[in-house]
């Protein structure tokens, strides 16, 4: 059933790019949302797109990158012509590293290099300053689950899925405050028993694929499930990234 726009966390940019209308008007609150794709599909690029575009619409942004550090997000958003600098400085948005393997981990702020390897998981969800905003971002979710020892002991004695279920009922928690959990997934690097509980208890279920096209490249969202939509939701979107421009809604077809 649809409910009132009002109550939808717009992604905005409507004059820019098409795809808060796409997307029925944005995104339900109260609702997980799995992104998934493989390497190169364009999970970053999305989350980005997402972050500026709530941040626009006045919405607190938590977003955490296994992979950019603050400089390069700022280079990186800069390049698709998302500004985010502004909105940095007014705390609109908290951008947390998670520097996997490296010597330290940004969204705990401790400097303890063997602590920083300890159990990814169980500190991310004690992290309670990045659970403060209305939208938390995390891309990406695999690298935080592959990383965690704890996790990885659990996937070694076939348990995968009920750690996933222990986490699944923190981010219930979350989301039960009408706040959003966005998590962005590469569905390659983790089994069925570890991903299927995050796909079956997403409210709105992404997955990002690139198609080729004689000797063209292509992607498209496909529109797995999504719950409590504003407006009618499309079953594929055809989507590209450029430089200077950020996401573009294709309307050609990409079937």
């Amino acid at each position: 059933m649809s409910i009132a726009k009002r109550d939808l966390y717009s992604i905005g940019l409507g004059e820019r790019d098409r795809l808060n209308k796409e997307l029925g008007g944005g995104i339900p609150p109260g609702s997980i949302v799995l992104i998934e794709g493989e390497y190169g599909a364009g999970k970053s690029a999305m989350s980005q797109r997402f972050s500026y575009g709530l941040c626009e619409e006045g919405t607190m942004v938590t977003l955490l990158s296994t992979e950019l550090t603050v400089g390069s997000f700022l280079e990186q958003m800069n390049s698709l012509d998302y500004d985010m600098v502004d909105h940095m400085l007014d705390e609109d948005i908290l951008f947390l590293h998670a520097a996997i393997g490296d010597s330290k981990n940004t969204f705990t702020m401790d400097e303890d290099d063997e602590e920083d390897r300890r159990e990814l998981l169980r500190r991310l969800m004690e992290a309670e300053v990045m659970w403060d905003s209305d939208v938390v971002i995390i891309d990406t979710f695999d690298a935080i689950l592959r990383n965690d020892p704890k996790f990885e002991a659990l996937v070694r004695q076939n348990e995968e899925r009920q750690a996933a279920l222990e986490i699944i009922s923190f981010f219930r928690d979350i989301i039960s405050e009408g706040k959003v959990v966005i998590l962005t997934v590469d569905p390659t690097t983790l089994d069925e028993e570890a991903i299927g509980p995050f796909r079956s208890i997403a409210d709105v279920f992404l997955e990002l694929e690139m198609v080729e096209v004689g000797n063209e490249t292509r992607r498209q969202i496909n529109v797995l499930r999504f719950a409590g939509m504003g407006e009618q939701v499309g079953d594929t979107i055809g989507f590209s990234v450029r430089s200077g421009t950020g996401i573009v809604i294709e309307s050609r077809s990409v079937a």
